[in-house]
């Protein structure tokens, strides 16, 4: 999955209005005082490759939205809804999604499994202070949770997840950050690469790199976003829906019947690069699963 994002008022200052430019993708936050969002990846047309009209009709096909969330080509695969990473083999296995009801927290079919576990996280020294400051406050979110899944950062690359950095190319795109979901062997997902221009660029505090990054940690360990359905929720627009897919979107018990921006979710779609921590609602879906 892929975190975009749109600038907030008083952050980017005269570059305000180019970044506003550029279209949505995965990991947004909603900015209600301007009405721009951040996503996981923005697209700006005339620097983003195109993806092949096969490509699109699939995609069309099984439910995701190409209009306001336009797809890019992304390592070996593609980008789409702004932070869902897809190969060429998920598509070709893919089931058309269909609509859920209205509901809050939701999970894929395959989660973290051989439980109690602590999954170690490497990041390579390349990243800034900021960054390192942030991915510890992002382990700390979810330890202190007290929850049978533990995260720690170690030194060794030899890491059930590893960061790396984004491209240029992609970091001019708007992505913020990139992630998956667990493996069918009950793994984490093992990568997430981040843009390297949070703070230069963004302006983002620490607090707000820490939510992009807890929040592409809860894809590794196969949590949806809480407004896959509607996007429009966090992110503005017309109504899309992400699909179901095989991955799978599935409500986890004990959440609210229905998604707010007001409720800050850590896994909402869109975010404005402000602080998310885990809100109660966040918790019993994190305490449900782990």
């Amino acid at each position: 999955m892929v975190y975009k994002t749109t600038v907030p008022d008083g952050v980017l200052g005269n570059q305000k209005n180019y970044f506003m430019k550029k279209s949505l993708a995965v990991f947004c936050l909603f900015i209600s005082a301007s009405g721009s969002f951040y996503s996981c990846q923005n697209n700006d047309e005339t620097t983003t490759p195109s993806v092949s009209e096969s490509v699109r009709n699939q995609l069309t096909n099984l439910g995701f939205d190409l209009i306001k969330h336009p797809p890019i080509p992304f390592d070996e695969g593609y980008l789409v809804e702004g932070d869902i990473y897809l190969t060429p083999a998920d598509l070709a296995t893919m089931k058309k999604g269909d609509r859920l009801p209205v509901v809050e927290q939701y999970s894929t079919n395959q989660l973290v499994t051989a439980l109690p576990r602590t999954i170690t996280v490497f990041m390579p020294p390349t990243f800034s202070a900021a960054n390192f400051a942030a991915l510890d406050e992002a382990i700390r979110r979810y330890n202190v949770e007290n929850l049978q899944l533990k995260f720690k950062r170690v030194t060794t690359s030899k890491a059930d997840i590893v960061f790396s950095r984004l491209s240029t190319s992609e970091e001019r795109a708007g992505v913020l950050g990139s992630a998956g979901f667990p493996t069918s062997t009950g793994n984490p997902y093992g990568s997430i690469k981040m843009s390297g221009i949070l703070v230069s660029t963004y302006r983002f505090s620490v607090n707000g790199i820490a939510t992009i990054m807890a929040h592409e940690m809860g894809h590794c360990i196969g949590f949806r976003h809480t407004d896959f359905y509607n996007r429009a929720i966090s992110c503005g627009g017309a109504a899309s829906n992400e699909g179901a897919g095989t991955v799978g979107a599935n409500l986890i018990p004990g959440t609210p019947s229905t998604a707010t921006l007001a409720a800050k979710s850590w896994m909402l779609a869109c975010t404005d690069g402000t602080n998310r921590n885990f809100n109660a609602d966040d918790k019993v879906a994190l305490n449900y699963l782990y």
